[in-house]
């Protein structure tokens, strides 16, 4: 050992790394022959193939399937499910009728119920919804069925809250909060979620108070392995999704846990969400959380889990989960500060820094910050134009993600090897060591005023701190020892340079790249006292290398990595002119079949269109034959003024199998109420100077999306300004484009699927509607009766 320091060193980093992702959860897959009082993964996966069978949107055949399914297997366990039903409308304008499914073990107290959630609905129109989130109710029923084995009766009421809709606009949830009576007495909700297909499974809080009492509830709970942190609840806000928790939080100020894995992230939405892809470990990982969350929670006083403090929270390895509250911020970043300035002065009045040689420490670890994270930023930008079919991602993480952490990782950390063993020598090294630190400290000091859930970052201050007074004391400090103190860093940090990029998409890549820096600069103590930094430097770029040849092997499109397309066929029965359209970036063999790129007219069919989730509009589109399809049916059973205001009654009623309307103003006007299938939308504000305020919340001039349910009519009940004549224009769309009998589209080769987060394979009628038109007929009309022969 004495002879190999460096390469038994760099084996132990390697090692503690690779620990720090393995020890997160439990690899053991739980059998068919688990004990029925136990959770089994593979008894869990027998639900998700059942209810994941088949695509099961709402308004889909297969939906009424899975819905049948779970009712089923929980009039198995003895309860008595219920189905909820009504109309909803989320606040961004999605609305649909969903069916909740729920159920109730009752407890032997009064208090407060404990509630578990998942949704059934999969994304609309090709997502088998394996993960997202049939793993959710899934992991629900086997959880239940275990727990009912045990023969034990809750203190607490367990209500088991199955949502609809989630994926339109959480209507389900929305459904539930406001319309069912056992809505009031919740007192704590585990909801089970996915953006993925694999990884592990965060905790995050959802409360509108405090997080102290949640904090500590959820540590005696004795969960084997939490993988949470107080940043983490801080990303999740960052990222275009909410989850039903949130509306309950919002609407009924109920506290919650969100259990959600992200890894896999190509999977999420798409045709691929399938059993087959579902990672057993997270399938665990979910069970692990559930069953002792349920044994703690039925019993423990839930009443009230509101708090007058808030804990920064992590997990870590063999610690499990670490908190202390938000009062220890400022108190050990003064301590930090003052320890800083202290050891700085010692090491100078101990000859152990050069001010000097600390300059030139600032340089190196500057210079290596910016080359990793510049290079890194134009590569990855260089790449997106090598390899085009990266933009059809609209997840923005390709199959091959993984390896492109990995490459700039190891790039990063290579550069940092290059740079130091040019100009860092051993015997300066204390010197150097205060520019990481000073980095470090100015990244604590910003957590602590601007996000607090990052502060306990300064654990890695502090252990830095640790070993810059080992520098200071030791000309050379036992490597080991070293290591060890640097434990805590790779720990915290490692986590976060692999998950940024899955969490926000690899154009966040420089992140990890500049984390990786930064976790290089903690562990200046071991590797700047390796003699072949240059070696293992010119070792990490023929790694880098490597990993670049392996993301260009992997770069195209095959059965198991496919290239996500789009088409539809718009009819505009205003003009009686149709064309082929899509959101595609780069046309395929496919999709070039109706697209040629030089007779595009996508630009006269991007106002007041059909949106998507990121934001994309058409990209190509091209005149098609029309077709005799048929159109709903627009009726107007009232059209009254009173005083200054109009009260209109709108029906729009389907005429062929549709899947949603949407809805687009082209007018400026307000309204005073809209109601949508007799439920009022309360996000519109009304003033009667007729000001566009209405729709500040909306993409651009959507009014509503309206996800039909066995053809259920569309009615609109509208108030607004006597002078106001809004013009709509209406899209309705089914997702039938390769079955209809009106056309031929051929079914996609095996490399390619439908692109998710947008209206795909559809075939949609786009119809206009002005109500100046409609009442200067209504005059018309009536000025030709008064003409005729009473």
């Amino acid at each position: 050992m004495r002879k190999f320091p460096s390469l038994i060193t760099l084996f132990l980093i390697i090692i503690s790394i690779y620990y720090t992702f393995h020890s997160s959860k439990s690899h053991t897959i739980t059998d068919l022959n688990t004990p029925k009082q136990e959770f089994s993964t593979l008894r869990a996966l027998e639900h998700v193939k059942s209810i994941a069978e088949k695509p099961h949107y709402l308004g889909s055949p297969a939906h009424e399937e899975a819905k049948s399914y779970i009712v089923n297997e929980l009039s198995k366990m003895g309860l008595q499910p219920q189905i909820q039903e009504g109309f909803s409308i989320g606040k961004s304008g999605n609305c649909s009728r969903p069916q909740n499914i729920l159920a109730k073990i009752k407890g032997s107290s009064n208090g407060k119920a404990l509630m578990i959630m998942s949704h059934y609905d999969s994304s609309q129109h090709s997502s088998f919804g394996a993960s997202d989130a049939a793993s959710g109710v899934a992991t629900i029923l086997e959880g239940i069925r275990a727990y009912l084995a045990t023969n034990k009766t809750p203190k607490n009421d367990i209500i088991i809250c199955i949502t609809d809709g989630e994926e339109l606009g959480l209507n389900g949830a929305d459904l539930f909060v406001k319309k069912h009576e056992w809505s009031k007495n919740i007192g704590l909700t585990l909801n089970f979620e996915s953006r993925g297909s694999g990884g592990d499974s965060y905790m995050l809080i959802e409360t509108n108070g405090k997080n102290g009492k949640m904090i500590e509830e959820f540590s005696k709970a004795g969960v084997r392995y939490p993988v949470t942190n107080s940043l983490a609840y801080s990303i999740y806000k960052m990222l275009p999704n909410d989850t039903d928790l949130t509306v309950l939080r919002e609407q009924g100020d109920i506290e919650g846990f969100n259990f959600a894995f992200i890894d896999d992230h190509f999977d999420y939405h798409t045709a691929n969400d399938t059993w087959q892809n579902l990672d057993l470990t997270t399938l665990q990982h979910q069970g692990n959380y559930l069953m002792p969350l349920i044994s703690y929670f039925s019993e423990a006083d839930i009443t009230n889990l509101k708090s007058d403090k808030d804990y920064i929270y992590f997990n870590i390895p063999i610690f499990k989960l670490v908190k202390y509250p938000f009062s220890w911020i400022y108190i050990l970043l003064i301590i930090s500060i003052v320890l800083f300035i202290a050891l700085i002065i010692y090491a100078k009045f101990a000859y152990r820094i050069q001010f000097s040689s600390v300059l030139k420490g600032f340089g190196l670890f500057l210079l290596a910050l910016n080359l990793a994270g510049f290079l890194t930023f134009g590569l990855w930008e260089l790449f997106k134009i090598i390899y085009p079919q990266y933009q059809e991602i609209q997840h923005g993480f390709t199959y091959n993600g993984y390896i492109y952490i990995a490459l700039f990782i190891v790039f990063s950390v290579s550069i940092c090897f290059k740079v130091y063993a040019r100009f860092g020598k051993p015997e300066k090294l204390t010197s150097l060591m205060i520019a990481p630190l000073f980095m470090w400290l100015v990244i604590s000091i910003m957590s602590a005023v601007y996000l607090k859930g990052a502060s306990y970052f300064i654990i890695i201050m502090l252990f830095g701190l640790l070993s810059f007074f080992v520098l200071i004391r030791q000309k050379k400090p036992n490597p080991y020892l070293m290591v060890i103190l640097a434990f805590p860093s790779i720990f915290l940090l490692s986590p976060f340079i692999a998950s940024f990029p899955v969490a926000l998409g690899l154009n966040i890549l420089y992140v990890s790249a500049i984390l990786s820096v930064l976790l290089f600069g903690i562990l200046l103590p071991v590797f700047g006292f390796y003699k072949r930094k240059n070696l293992v430097g010119n070792i990490g770029l023929v790694l880098t290398l490597v990993l670049l040849i392996t993301t260009h092997i992997k770069s195209d499109t095959t059965e198991n990595r496919q290239k996500p397309n789009s088409l539809i066929y718009i009819l505009d029965a205003d003009q009686n002119k149709a064309v082929w359209a899509s959101y595609d970036k780069h046309p395929d063999p496919w999709t070039e079949n109706y697209i040629n790129a030089d007779e595009n007219i996508a630009e006269t069919y991007n106002a007041n269109t059909l949106i998507s989730k990121y934001g994309r509009s058409f990209t190509y589109a091209n005149q098609a034959p029309t077709k005799n399809i048929r159109q709903s049916k627009l009726d107007i059973s009232k059209d009254t003024i009173i005083g200054n205001h109009r009260y209109v009654d709108l029906c729009i009623a389907p005429q062929r199998d549709i899947n949603r309307i949407d809805i687009f103003n082209e007018t400026v006007f307000n309204f005073k109420n809209l109601k949508v299938n007799g439920e009022t939308a309360t996000d519109f504000e009304y003033s009667d100077s007729i000001t566009y305020n209405a729709f500040t919340k909306r993409w651009k001039e959507h009014l509503l999306s309206y996800f039909v349910h066995k053809n259920e009519p569309l009615e609109l009940q509208m108030e607004f300004h006597k002078d106001s004549l809004p013009k709509f224009v209406f899209y309705e769309s089914s997702y039938d484009l390769l079955t209809n009998a009106l056309f031929s589209v051929p079914k996609r080769e095996t490399t390619m699927m439908p692109k998710p987060f947008i209206v795909n394979d559809a075939v949609v009628i786009k119809k206009s509607f002005a109500l100046q038109e409609y009442v200067e007929k209504k005059e018309d009309t009536l000025a030709v009766s008064k003409t005729l022969p009473q």
